[in-house]
């Protein structure tokens, strides 16, 4: 049974029937001539979302991606690193001395997956201090992704890849060409070592544009693109990755005064409850509020763990 046919067979209510129903309204959008904007918070590169996403990329089934930035590089020090990454099946059970031993051993915790420092972010630093120093010396000023592009499609790199290519997710944008949005970079581990490096005075500050910078070229995609297609909002956990890039309409339409089409279609997977307070559990309705979202947009929240929810939905799309 295909992964289509058992979640029709299968997945008819709650958080299952969401799902069904999210998918099924994923394929609709994209069916008739739409264009979807996916999101990725969370660690969803150190959970190897990047077997499926890349297929959905390669396959013309995402149009542009918003992330943080730990998703990016952590996609491309899975890439370099995959071997030397351990596993923790039993992560509970670590005491405060069992993190120091692996903080000594350069292992840096991510819930059960430990991210090898020396073999992950290291080299990783190395090949990208090149094109900061580069852009830094010719005064020349880039989004913090152009960097990571060029080093994923750098061919001494890709000699190093220790992951089926097909599995890199940013590999597979640098390939199709789609646009990158990311927001708030310098909370990641490259972020922190950027701005180290401005400390000490190896780099200059503004050879690296900032999330304003971003929202700009988004505003400039979503003009552009809305003229031709309706563009539907696919959004894994919440956070900056989500925030950012759906507050664009607003901005357009009552910042801006510029007749916007809203988003066309919208899904949300999410452990987060609204009840909290927090932009990560608001349900869909409250951003008819904010001019983000319609009456008629079709609306999907999936309330569960997108490491198990995602893989399914983009396997589902990608069958045949």
């Amino acid at each position: 049974m295909s992964i289509r046919a058992f979640v029709e067979q299968h997945f008819r209510h709650f958080n299952a029937g969401s799902l069904r129903d999210a998918a099924r309204g994923y394929q609709q959008h994209k069916q008739s001539g739409g264009l979807m904007f996916v999101t990725l918070a969370g660690a969803m590169s150190t959970a190897e979302l990047g077997i499926s996403f890349a297929q959905m990329i390669r396959a013309g089934m995402v149009d542009a991606i918003c992330c943080t930035g730990a998703n990016i590089e952590e996609d491309l020090f899975n890439a370099v690193a995959h071997k030397q990454y351990r596993r923790l099946p039993h992560y509970r059970d670590l005491t405060p001395s069992d993190e120091m031993d692996l903080f000594a051993q350069g292992m840096n915790r991510v819930t059960d997956t430990c991210i090898p420092e020396e073999q992950a972010m290291q080299v990783i630093e190395q090949f990208v201090r090149k094109e900061w120093l580069l852009a830094s010396q010719n005064g020349v000023a880039r989004f913090p992704h152009e960097y990571l592009l060029d080093v994923v499609l750098n061919p001494e790199f890709q000699s190093c890849f220790e992951i089926d290519r097909a599995h890199s997710w940013l590999l597979a944008a640098a390939e199709q060409d789609i646009p990158i949005y990311v927001p708030g970079w310098e909370d990641s581990t490259l972020g922190n070592k950027f701005v180290a490096a401005v400390a000490k005075g190896q780099l200059d500050k503004s050879c690296m544009l900032t999330g304003l910078d971003y929202m700009q070229h988004l505003i400039e995609w979503y003009r552009s693109c809305s003229e031709k297609a309706s563009i539907g909002f696919f959004q894994i956990g919440g956070g900056i990755a989500g925030d950012f890039p759906v507050c664009v309409v607003p901005l357009l339409s009552q910042d801006l005064q510029v007749k916007t089409q809203l988003w066309g279609y919208f899904c949300q997977i999410t452990d987060a409850q609204e009840s909290y307070g927090g932009y990560s559990g608001a349900l869909p309705n409250e951003k008819i509020t904010w001019g983000k979202l319609g009456v008629d947009t079709p609306k999907y929240v999936i309330h569960s763990d997108a490491t198990i929810v995602v893989p399914l939905i983009f396997e589902y799309l990608l069958d045949e």
